[in-house]
């Protein structure tokens, strides 16, 4: 996907996630290991969201175990950079469309 295809669904992520009650933390949190999307607040609870989406295939199987660990090895490293100290979970939100699904906890197998 590319970068201006990413960004139009990340802020579409964004505004999905401001109707439901979170506030917007950061965005494009880049580390050594990779690239969260999404970090948002919720009920004292820090969200690392994925964002994925696809017209011809389902965007949510481009969320793969390699990419699960990069994402929780970025997601320790902003916590250790920020010295934060709030539960947190790690989710995603597929994009298809006009469709949007949320989906949360993904690193529980």
């Amino acid at each position: 996907m590319s970068r201006v295809l990413g960004n139009i669904a990340e802020d579409k992520a964004c505004k999905f996630l401001q109707k439901n009650g979170f506030k917007i933390v950061d965005r494009n949190f880049y580390s050594k290991f990779g690239e969260i999307d999404i970090i948002a607040l919720k009920n004292r609870v820090l969200h690392f969201i994925e964002v994925k989406s696809g017209k011809n295939f389902e965007p949510v199987y481009a969320i793969t175990p390699t990419k699960i660990d990069r994402i929780l090895k970025s997601v320790n490293y902003y916590l250790l950079k920020n010295r934060v100290d709030f539960d947190y979970c790690v989710d995603a939100i597929v994009i298809k469309q006009n469709s949007i699904e949320f989906i949360e906890n993904i690193t529980i197998f």
